[in-house]
């Protein structure tokens, strides 16, 4: 029996890397709201771990027709485990996840150690994006197509040297989440952008900068590591989002998502940067981290509007489970045929104060 946790504070609490941690009320009203999530891809016999087993059982009674299966126990997590299970399945492992299970009684067999937690904190942090970035721009002919770059800075004046560089600029924080922890930067900083770069500095010791792109599409691949070297393709995510927060994605099979993808870009250019990105990370992440990770990316504007548009092919990494591997799922259990007529959207919004998920078709 695996045990499932849906913990979406989890990139919150990496960044603060504490072992007690209170997330932001928001993050709290997700992981109460759609504590439900894993059983989409929960199997047979498995247990999830929610906050409020009779509101998990109500909207569940509701979602008969989309889970994977329906012999799934709740459990809530002021129980002591009945059992203890086989191997935990988390959104995103962090010190503050970790310690509630343990506090909750989970044997520490099932729990990874303070020294690979803080192995996947540290690939969590952006330079790990910038590295595979820079690899996957540099050398090929596949690189003609691709764009972006990324830096690290460790101090204001190398901040303002980009600025200065690109005029137009991104900072992120090296750890953050959903559209926080960004700032855009137009030739100058304000003062208020001035004390926010000051305080990442002085709690996470770097700030990554890159050149604004102008962006046309946004979208992601989602991936899985087997914590052996092996690197595996899930498919697609043609997600939305607003104000740096996502908001929905795309449920259709791969072919049509591919088609989709089609009208912006070559699909052997997707197919090279899918392949490519599996080489890549096999050393660095399939072998320290194991479960499902996404990757950001996005579709850009060429300068010269008589050419092609152009592929970020790494604009995050997120290493946790993503609400694309959400919709890579919920479509299997909607779509078992596989037909590429059947397109839906999933969107998950704030609607009379409770967080909810929302299929719809699409016209």
């Amino acid at each position: 029996m695996t045990l499932h946790i849906f913990n979406p504070e989890h990139d919150i609490a990496l960044a603060a890397g504490l072992d007690n941690f209170t997330a932001p009320h928001a993050g709290r009203q997700l992981r109460h709201d759609l504590g439900w999530l894993p059983t989409l891809w929960a199997a047979e016999g498995d247990a999830i771990l929610v906050d409020d087993v009779e509101h998990a059982k109500r909207k569940l009674q509701r979602r008969k027709r989309i889970l994977a299966h329906s012999n799934i126990q709740l459990q809530a997590w002021t129980q002591q485990p009945q059992q203890q299970p086989d191997c935990i399945d988390v959104w995103g492992w962090d010190a503050d996840i970790k310690a509630r299970l343990h506090r909750m009684g989970i044997s520490e067999e099932l729990l990874p150690t303070n020294e690979k937690l803080e192995e996947i904190r540290l690939l969590s942090h952006r330079r790990t994006s910038a590295k595979l970035l820079a690899q996957l721009t540099s050398g090929d002919a596949t690189s003609k197509l691709l764009v972006g770059k990324a830096k690290e800075c460790k101090t204001a004046e190398e901040i303002l040297t980009g600025i200065s560089q690109y005029g137009q600029v991104v900072l992120k924080a090296p750890w953050s989440s959903s559209g926080r922890g960004i700032r855009f930067v137009n030739r100058e900083m304000s003062a208020s952008e001035q004390g926010w770069l000051k305080n990442i500095l002085q709690r996470q010791g770097s700030v990554m900068l890159e050149p604004y792109y102008n962006k046309v599409k946004d979208f992601g691949m989602e991936f899985a590591s087997d914590g052996k070297g092996h690197i595996s393709y899930l498919g697609l995510s043609l997600f939305h989002t607003a104000n740096g927060a996502y908001t929905g994605n795309l449920l259709a099979t791969e072919s049509r998502k591919r088609e989709e993808m089609g009208r912006f870009l070559p699909i052997t250019l997707l197919d090279e940067v899918k392949q490519a990105i599996c080489r890549q990370l096999a050393e660095s992440i399939g072998t320290t981290y194991e479960g499902p990770f996404g990757i950001d990316m996005m579709i850009v504007s060429n300068t010269d509007s008589t050419k092609p548009m152009l592929l970020h092919p790494c604009v995050e990494i997120n290493l946790r489970r993503t609400m694309g591997h959400v919709a890579i799922a919920l479509n299997a259990n909607i779509n078992p045929s596989n037909d590429d007529d059947l397109v839906k959207v999933m969107r998950i919004g704030l609607i009379d104060h409770q967080y909810k998920l929302e299929i719809t078709r699409l016209k």
